[in-house]
């Protein structure tokens, strides 16, 4: 799942909307409307403000996620 589809999923789960989740995350609206578009670029300190009010935060995956070759299944 894309993280601007995550985000617009757990906003509407918790009734939110657009201005009532950028002022509970201390961001602007315009952020998460960029945010839920799916903007390219995003600064991860806002990204993670967002996604603390559902308990997450941004974190590596691998792109195909498989495992790496350094990493144990």
């Amino acid at each position: 799942m894309l993280l601007s589809e995550f985000v617009k999923e757990k906003r509407n789960a918790a009734k939110l909307t657009q201005p009532e989740l950028a002022e509970k995350a201390g961001v602007g609206l315009r952020f998460v409307r960029d945010l839920e578009q799916g903007k390219d670029t995003m600064r991860l300190d806002k990204v993670n403000k967002v996604l603390q009010l559902f308990g997450y935060q941004v974190g590596a995956i691998p792109m195909n996620r498989n495992l790496l070759p350094d990493e144990k299944g």
